[in-house]
Formats: C-alpha cells, sequence, structure tokens
C-alpha cells in the first residue's frame, strides 16, 4: 500500500506494507541484550497458592509478569527526565511520532583507548541536510549487538562536540545502536545528553535520545519516514520500537 504524506510542505511517497523495525525486543533470560550491570530481564507466569498461571500448566490463561529496566534490556526512548531531578514524562512529552529521518552508518575514531564518534564524522554523514531525527548505525555491525551484554566494555560514544553539531543542525530525535551516546564511565559528567537537551539553557523538553537499537545492514543509508512508537509508561524512558518506511522516488 503506497501512502502519499505531506509533511512540512513536502509530498513524501511510501510503502505501508514495507516496515523496516529498528528495535531490539526484551526477551527472559540471559540472551537480552544487557548494559549498566543488572541482571536479566525475567517474564515469568505468575504465582497463586503455588498455582503456576499458565496454560502449560493447566491455567485458562497465561499471566506473565515481566522484570525489566528499559535503558539496560532493550530498545528505549528518554526524555530530559532521565538526567534532571524534575520528572519529564516521555509519555506526556513525545507528542509526534512520525519524522523524516536521516540513517547514515559512521565508523568510530580511535581516542587513546576509546572509541568516539566525531563532529567531523556526523557533519560529513549529514551534510547540510535538514532532517528531525537522525539513525546512527555503527561499525562493525554484526547480529551480536542483540545479545551482546555491554557491561564494562567502554562502548563508543559521541563526542560532546559531534552532540552540539546535532542540536545546531535542529536534530530534535537521536538514535543510536549503543546502550549509550555517552562514555560507560565519564564520573557522572553526561556531556552528550547535557549537550541535546541543554540543561544549561532553554531546555528542549520536546528532544529525545533513543539507544539500543538495531539497524540490519540491508538497510541502506539515506533519507526515511520515521515512526517512533513508543509504550504508554509514566517514565523518563519507556521500551520503543522505532520503524524506517523507505521514501520512495
Amino acid at each position: 500500500m503506497i501512502a502519499t504524506i505531506e509533511y512540512n510542505s513536502r509530498k513524501l511517497k511510501i510503502d505501508l506494507e514495507q516496515p523496516l523495525d529498528i528495535s531490539i525486543s526484551i526477551k527472559d533470560g540471559k540472551s537480552n541484550v544487557n548494559a549498566w550491570y543488572i541482571g536479566p530481564p525475567k517474564i515469568e507466569p505468575e504465582v497463586f497458592d503455588d498455582d503456576v498461571i499458565s496454560v502449560e500448566n493447566g491455567a485458562s490463561v497465561n499471566f506473565n509478569t515481566i522484570t525489566f529496566n528499559p535503558h539496560s534490556h532493550g530498545t528505549h526512548t528518554e526524555t530530559v527526565g532521565h538526567i534532571v531531578k524534575e520528572k519529564y514524562s516521555i509519555n506526556k512529552y513525545l507528542k509526534r511520532f512520525f519524522f523524516l529521518a536521516e540513517v547514515v552508518t559512521v565508523a568510530p575514531e580511535k581516542r587513546d583507548m576509546d572509541n568516539v564518534i566525531s563532529a567531523k564524522q556526523l557533519q560529513f554523514a549529514l551534510g547540510n541536510k535538514k532532517r528531525d531525527a537522525l539513525v546512527v548505525r555503527t561499525i562493525p555491525n554484526t547480529n551480536d549487538k542483540i545479545t551482546k551484554q555491554y557491561s564494562n566494555t567502554n562502548w563508543t560514544y559521541f563526542e560532546e562536540d559531534a552532540i552540539r553539531l546535532l542540536v545546531k543542525k535542529g536534530i530534535k530525535h537521536l538514535l543510536v545502536d549503543l546502550p549509550s551516546i555517552d562514555k560507560e564511565e565519564d564520573g557522572g559528567e553526561l556531556k552528550g545528553h547535557n549537550a541535546f537537551w541543554n540543561t544549561n539553557g532553554k531546555i528542549r523538553k520536546d528532544a529525545t535520545i533513543t539507544e539500543f537499537i538495531y539497524v540490519s545492514n540491508k538497510i541502506e543509508d539515506g533519507s526515511y519516514f520515521l515512526n517512533l512508537q513508543i509504550a504508554s509508561f509514566e517514565n523518563d524512558a519507556t521500551p520503543s520500537k522505532p520503524v524506517l518506511y523507505k521514501i520512495l522516488e
């Protein structure tokens, strides 16, 4: 089904039957992707008076309780409420869900013992394009990103200048295939997060960061229409399901 959408005075054609899901789902057990030094998520049936409430065990329904942390256990979208005292719920401050997005692939640069994404790289990848959202795929890009245990790995991160460049370019929604845009151990400075949300000035309350995505190698760099789907949690972050649609010529 081909849909024509008028977006910012521009008509875009997309094929609704060809969604490109770039989320990582949450599943029970240790093979689930993980970061931030906590155990895996749990999805297990409730037990009442020693009765396990699952069809397999004789109940009429399956009745699972899910225990997880959105920041640690899969694709999630967060607001500035993640790093400030005030409560900014993702469910209240993300009001739109469709955006013009650019997918770029970046090979991190070495900085001593670190791997970083620099402003120069993003400027080269994005050029003068005006986009609401930026989807960053880092390389190497292998399937182990879906199950990787990131704690104590000193993952790739964005330099502060790189994030400031994106803000200057008007990027409101940043999606990355990393546990965080910041260095794993940075003494709590969170330079990238603070720069993205402009916490020292007028806070960008409607801007979001989505982490732990996975962009298949089958998805080419270029322009897409993004549907940023979230679960309705009143929290600084929620599990999310970003879906891309190729813009047809």
